[in-house]
């Protein structure tokens, strides 16, 4: 089903005869998998396939697991070396590479996380070793992060070493964007009380421009992607005084 709703994403209707034929599977399986995506009102069907719901399309997080893996753990790895002794507290946002790098941390002493993103907590409260600071909040289940005034409130009385984010897309022009209005304006606050701040995003999300804009790229320090990025948007990128790591 993964599949099927990441061509949503990408060109707004999908065709049973073609995901088929991609996947290797019947017609019939195909129909069953629209079905049950149509009941959780993420796509309508029609006569041979289906069309996303609106032309803003999220894929929500549950379905993005298997999207870039090996990219987004080796960014992970990448970002998680980054913190060293001098980084006593970090906040995550929320996504699934930034979750990534939470799990690469899991076992560091004496850090203290902040985040908004209800998955990384759920891993992160297991951990004594690990001082957990969740906020408060609107849960957003497209992707499991807590948003909004309250969220915004907890984050503003705190002081973070470092801010780990995950973005929809990136460019020079537009900064950093997300699909969703509040959920930047939530992320937008964790990023202003960090002292230094990571992006930590696939190459997809390079030179990509999603619905909401988070903020400038001039409150970037760094950016992790892969090699598969796109290099004029890179060179650009750190033409605007970014330090540009690829894996």
């Amino acid at each position: 089903m993964g599949l099927i709703l990441e061509q949503l994403a990408g060109g707004g209707s999908v065709g049973v005869a073609e995901i088929a034929a991609r996947l290797g599977v019947s017609t019939a399986s195909i129909r069953r998998d629209l079905q049950l995506l149509e009941e959780q009102r993420l796509l309508s069907r029609t006569h041979g396939g289906a069309v996303a719901n609106s032309t803003a399309y999220e894929l929500p997080m549950r379905y993005r697991g298997g999207r870039h893996r090996d990219e987004k753990r080796r960014i992970a790895a990448a970002a998680a070396a980054r913190v060293g002794d001098d980084v006593a507290t970090i906040g995550f946002t929320g996504g699934t590479t930034t979750t990534e790098v939470a799990r690469g941390l899991a076992d560091r002493l004496g850090l203290t996380v902040v985040t908004n993103a209800l998955n990384i907590a759920a891993e992160l409260a297991v951990r004594p070793d690990i001082k957990l600071v969740v906020t408060g909040g609107t849960a957003r289940s497209e992707s499991y992060e807590l948003v909004g005034p309250l969220a915004e409130a907890t984050l503003q009385g705190l002081n973070l070493d470092l801010a780990v984010v995950g973005v929809d897309g990136i460019t020079v022009a537009a900064g950093l964007t997300t699909y969703h209005d509040i959920e930047a304006h939530t992320n937008r606050v964790l990023i202003g009380r960090a002292r230094r701040v990571i992006v930590v995003a696939d190459g997809s999300k390079v030179g990509r421009l999603a619905f909401s804009r988070i903020c400038d790229v001039s409150s970037v320090d760094e950016l992790i992607t892969d090699a598969s990025a796109p290099e004029p948007e890179l060179r650009q990128l750190a033409d605007a005084g970014i330090v540009i790591t690829t894996v």
